[in-house]
């Protein structure tokens, strides 16, 4: 199977695929058939209820996405009503407008999902401006849009309830296929042909990628008690493998070395490309089990024996390491090869999710009490919304921004625009607009390339295909495909979006051309408003917010260490509270990454010191990575936890002490005392066998004082 080919098997069979198809059907059944009735109205009011409850159905577990839906139902009606008495006067309707805006926007301070549902109100009150119901129609149009979203909601959870471990099975392929390319991007380091920075700079962006996956992954499983409580076969496997797919990445993650050094050493050898090659084929192997996992179905055609391949390997740097010629210690070749037979180890495990017999011999996963603490809790409780009416506030800031972008925009649409879809653009705008400006700053330009591609995909097929039937069929293709892209990649979303809605309007009668030019003006009007919206009031640059992330990452690198020394003065650690400082390091980086990331894409002027924030990501990756490694060289050896010599003392507590600096320098209000190290143990002589041991704490040290330069640099 090559790459292309599962890439389109992953889509079909995953979850954003799957909820395009319902939404699609969703939303065109009730004006399909109400319109063979003659009441094509009414299915199109009906359809639009069942749109604007689509927004909150979110991946995530069944009751939080049941509560998101029967929330966005009630605001639906609501806002349906108020707009309802709102239409008899423009300017009652701008009040309503900049209020409701505002306050649903404010909705972010819960979270994503409620973010969400107040999206869906502010969708409806935006719909409803292209035929405001009157006062005698109001209950009627609220009542068909309750039973729009009613429909949604219902086709959701009765899909739920035939297909239980769906979601939870494509989400852990996702996740799986992602931890598959973060392995890819790990060969790439032993290719001598590669550019060192460029494969930090892939593999620290697919961190955050993984991170993502990860997180998400765990609330399908942590927060859905059927699967963690019950003893079926299913659910134990998916609880099973998920934790080991979450230690495969933390083997993968350790497996750091000096690969300046290597490649100089080894680099004419070509033994590198050998390791390279392997972990390559692991990779691909693994992304394959994440398909058969996606899918549901058994995995295809025979194991390869991964096993022999190392043993290949093993013998090859053997005959390296006889060489009287061969430059450079194979040490460091070995120390590789044990790691890889730990991974290929750990993706056999994984393999067992095949394994009937896996019912009856593997350990019940533990209960959701134990689970519930990897999982992040979101109260909903109204003084929060309170406390965040202040400028300090992003969320207060945004919504403000909103408020006022959205007055504008229905300013421009009734003064200088007077075309029949002029709601479009406040919907662009209550769309485009974000709270960070790189984000709306990408889909500003996803949405002009977008409606710009889609228009000129509509125009062609209406031009050149004659036949309704099959102008019906591309706009159910067109739907899916938007629908299904809409969470992972706007652009084909907007592309596909705009395609339907012209093809849709030529059913309704309208010149498509007249509907192109309209949508096209309409949406760079929108745009304008959004991107100045987002430039000029209040703006949040990631630069801003860019210390926070330092902050917790250097928090988080500081517990981890700590934990460290702890074992090395021969305290053990509980393996659940072990687990939680790794997943805060793993989350805190990848915070970190990912707002570097929206930092390279807002103006250079508004960067604040890209190359070196850059070289702290790096670092904070390779200390996280080394700190892995020793911990986990340390668990293997327990009980005979290896002497702790006052070498490794000084270096160990010389780490600790930078990395506290670091953190008092970007945050020096929250930074908490340093950590003391447990009493000295009685000097015990290092032995040769345990000088990689003082070699590997040199190297934390260096590490973190080269972290505490960098940090040095950021804070002036």
């Amino acid at each position: 199977m090559n790459q292309q080919t599962r890439q389109l098997q992953y889509f079909f069979f995953g979850q954003h695929f799957s909820d395009g198809v319902r939404t699609t059907v969703a939303i065109l059944l009730p004006a399909l058939l109400l319109a063979q009735l003659g009441h094509f109205e009414i299915g199109l009011t009906i359809s639009t209820g069942a749109v604007c409850v689509s927004v909150t159905d979110t991946p995530g577990p069944l009751t939080h996405r049941r509560n998101g839906m029967l929330a966005a139902l009630a605001l639906v009606v609501l806002t349906a009503l108020l707009t309802s008495v709102a239409a008899v006067n423009v300017w009652l309707l701008g009040a309503e407008i900049s209020v409701l805006s505002f306050l649903l926007t404010m909705f972010l301070v819960w979270g994503a999902r409620a973010g969400a549902v107040g999206t869906a109100g502010l969708l409806n009150v935006v719909l409803l401006l292209a035929h405001p119901p009157t006062l005698d129609q109001a209950l009627l149009h609220a009542g068909l849009l309750l039973l729009g979203g009613l429909w949604y909601a219902g086709l959701a959870l009765v899909a739920y309830q035939m297909r239980p471990y769906r979601p939870a099975q494509q989400a852990l392929g996702e996740c799986i296929h992602e931890l598959a390319r973060f392995l890819e991007l790990k060969a790439r380091f032993y290719d001598p042909a590669t550019a060192l920075t460029d494969d930090y700079r892939r593999l620290v962006a697919q961190q955050v990628v993984v991170n993502e996956k990860q997180e998400a992954t765990r609330d399908f499983l942590f927060r859905t008690r059927q699967i963690v409580n019950e003893t079926t076969s299913t659910g134990r496997r998916l609880v099973l493998t998920f934790v080991e797919t979450v230690d495969l990445y933390e083997r993968i993650t350790v497996s750091y070395y000096d690969y300046n050094t290597l490649r100089a050493a080894f680099g004419a050898s070509e033994i590198l490309q050998e390791v390279a090659a392997l972990i390559q084929h692991i990779a691909t192997e693994l992304d394959h089990l994440g398909v058969a996992i996606q899918a549901n179905r058994p995995y295809e055609g025979p194991w390869p024996d991964l096993t022999a391949e190392w043993g290949r390997l093993q013998v090859r740097i053997s005959t390296l390491e006889a060489d009287p010629a061969a430059d450079g210690n194979t040490r460091v070749l070995k120390k590789i090869l044990v790691n890889l037979r730990d991974i290929i180890r750990r993706v056999g495990n994984i393999r067992r999710y095949f394994d009937e017999s896996l019912t009856a011999d593997a350990p019940a996963p533990s209960r959701a009490t134990d689970h519930a603490q990897f999982v992040a809790h979101q109260e909903i409780e109204l003084h929060a919304l309170s406390q965040n009416f202040t400028l300090k506030s992003s969320v207060f800031r945004h919504s403000v921004r909103m408020m006022l972008a959205c007055l504008v925009a229905f300013a421009v649409a009734q003064s200088l625009w007077h075309g029949e879809h002029n709601y479009w653009i406040l919907m662009t705008v209550t769309i485009m607009l974000k709270p960070g400006f790189s984000l709306t700053r990408q889909r500003n330009t996803e949405r002009i390339v977008g409606t710009l591609a889609g228009g000129a995909l509509g125009a062609v097929i209406l031009w050149l295909v004659p036949w309704s039937e099959v102008r019906f069929v591309a706009l159910v293709v067109f739907m899916v495909v938007a629908y299904s892209f809409q969470r992972t990649q706007y652009l084909v979303t907007v592309v596909f979006l705009t395609a339907y809605l012209l093809i849709m309007f030529s059913f309704l009668g309208l010149n498509y051309i007249g509907v192109a030019e309209e949508r096209i003006a309409d949406t760079l009007i929108g745009c304008a408003i959004a991107f100045a919206a987002g430039y000029f009031l209040f703006p949040n640059w990631e630069s801003d917010q860019l210390t926070d992330y330092l902050a917790a990452a250097l928090r988080a690198n500081l517990v981890y260490l700590h934990q460290l020394a702890h074992r090395l003065a021969g305290r053990p650690l509980p393996p659940n509270e072990y687990r939680l400082l790794r997943k805060a390091v793993y989350v805190s980086g990848a915070n970190l990454a990912a707002a570097f990331q929206r930092m390279l894409t807002e103006p250079r002027s508004k960067q604040h010191r890209p190359i070196e924030t850059h070289e702290f990501v790096v670092l904070n990756h390779i200390l996280s990575s080394n700190i892995a490694a020793l911990t986990d060289t340390l668990r293997e050896a327990a009980p005979a936890v290896p002497p702790f010599p006052p070498e490794g003392r000084r270096a160990l507590t010389s780490a600790l002490a930078a990395l506290q600096k670091s953190l008092v320098r970007i945050a020096p209000t929250t930074a908490e005392p340093a950590p003391e190290l447990g009493p000295a143990e009685p000097t015990v002589p290092v032995a040769a066998e345990d000088k990689s041991l003082l070699e590997q704490l040199a190297f934390l040290q260096k590490v973190s004082g080269d972290i505490g330069r960098v940090t040095e640099v950021l804070v002036r």
